[in-house]
């Protein structure tokens, strides 16, 4: 993800590359191959922030490392690009909060969903009252590819020599070196945050975008390790089931979640908002679908004898009268539909609009706040499998309750 921010920064008019870190010299030597020798390499990303060249950092690191990384850049007077989630625990998140406020600097959490033309579209359809009142979302993410569950390669030249074994723990329980959990650090509790952090975080911030939702207030999760059981601790589908109060954004709803990574058609991802007008779908582009009000609901009068069957027909048909079908009172199809423009891509426009945010100083959409409030729910969905309970969450003052 380090490599595909940096394509989209570098390709930023007015943007410079200048130095990488990795804990892996083979990524430091790759740096260097792509944007050439002039470019400064470390291991150490203190070295990074001290440089007074440099006004913005990208933190595309392992999870763990997420929050420390980008208090110690905004302390140093960094900007911040962080990858999402914003922090591994949702402790950490009000700490970064307040890093931000305080040095007064620029975070962006690298949910580009909430950058994207098709969701900004949602987003005014749906303030529209195109649908309705909202009373349901769906949304999903399924996977089904080795590289989709995070079976990355590891390089057979990693050592204790060309990797900072120590530096990658960081603030992780000390183990010996062991390449798989740094190569493929998703699959583990110490380093990742799982599915929920990985995705269910997109599907929020995406969603908390459309609907200006600040987050649920009760979280429950439930799934399991069904396939991939190749020595991770985390689950490969994992359900979610949230709820909303209703604010002055949106009225109370319903909200469902799902990641697969077991059997799905390749990968797909999209969202359905149900309202009592219409249903509003998201995919490549998204679609408006208006369902008629409800005409005759019909009756059960057969279950009854013949006069009180007789008395509830005529009373159906003085409420419903017959209507003859035309064009106009048939239900209508997926009838209107809008898609990005050919070539568009939303993780360039979420990197233009985060240095154009470095160079006005205006606040971003995905700021810390929006950040850990797309990152809380996701995380407490991973307390919530593991217990199998229930959990509170205050999403305006993003704390778990008691």
């Amino acid at each position: 993800m380090g490599s595909t921010d940096t394509r989209s920064a570098a390709a930023t008019p007015g943007t410079k590359l200048v130095a990488a870190c990795d804990v892996y010299q083979g990524r430091l030597t790759r740096a260097q191959e792509v944007w050439g020798k002039e470019i400064a390499v470390t291991r150490d990303y203190r070295e990074i922030l001290n440089r007074k060249d440099i006004d913005a950092v990208i933190i595309a690191t392992p999870d763990h490392w997420h929050a420390r990384i980008a208090i110690d850049a905004m302390e140093a007077g960094k900007d911040v690009y962080v990858e999402k989630p914003m922090v591994q625990k949702w402790e950490d998140g009000g700490k970064v909060v307040e890093a931000a406020r305080k040095a007064g600097r620029i975070l962006q959490v690298g949910s580009h969903r909430v950058s994207n033309v098709v969701y900004k579209k949602a987003q005014e359809l749906f303030e529209a009252g195109a649908i309705g009142e909202l009373n349901m979302v769906e949304a999903w993410w399924d996977r089904n590819s080795a590289l989709g569950a995070w079976q990355y390669s590891i390089p057979p030249d990693a050592t204790p020599e060309t990797v900072d074994w120590d530096r990658f723990l960081g603030a992780a329980p000390k183990r010996p070196f062991e390449p798989v959990r740094l190569f493929r650090w998703r699959n583990y509790q110490d380093y990742g945050t799982g599915v929920a952090g990985d995705l269910f975080v997109h599907l929020f911030s995406g969603m908390h975008f459309v609907l200006g939702a600040l987050g649920p207030k009760r979280v429950f999760a439930s799934g399991g390790l069904r396939f991939w059981k190749d020595g991770r601790d985390v689950p490969d589908i994992l359900l979610g089931l949230f709820d909303y109060e209703k604010t002055t954004k949106h009225p109370a709803f319903n909200l469902a979640l799902r990641v697969n990574f077991v059997n799905g058609a390749g990968e797909t991802s999209g969202f359905t908002f149900t309202g009592s007008e219409g249903r509003m779908t998201i995919g490549n582009g998204v679609t408006l679908t208006k369902l008629p009000p409800e005409r005759n609901p019909g009756t059960s009068a057969g279950n009854f004898d013949a006069a009180t069957r007789k008395l509830i027909l005529e009373e159906n048909q003085r409420k419903y009268p017959p209507v003859k079908q035309t064009a106009e009172t048939m239900e209508p199809v997926d009838a209107e539909r809008w898609v990005a423009p050919n070539g568009y891509s939303d993780h360039a426009a979420h990197h233009a609009n985060f240095f154009e945010a470095v160079r006005s100083r205006k606040p971003v959409v995905e700021d810390a706040v929006f950040g850990l409030r797309a990152a809380g729910p996701a995380l407490l969905c991973n307390l919530s499998y593991a217990s199998g309970k229930t959990i509170e969450w205050d999403p305006a003052a993003m704390q778990v309750k008691g």
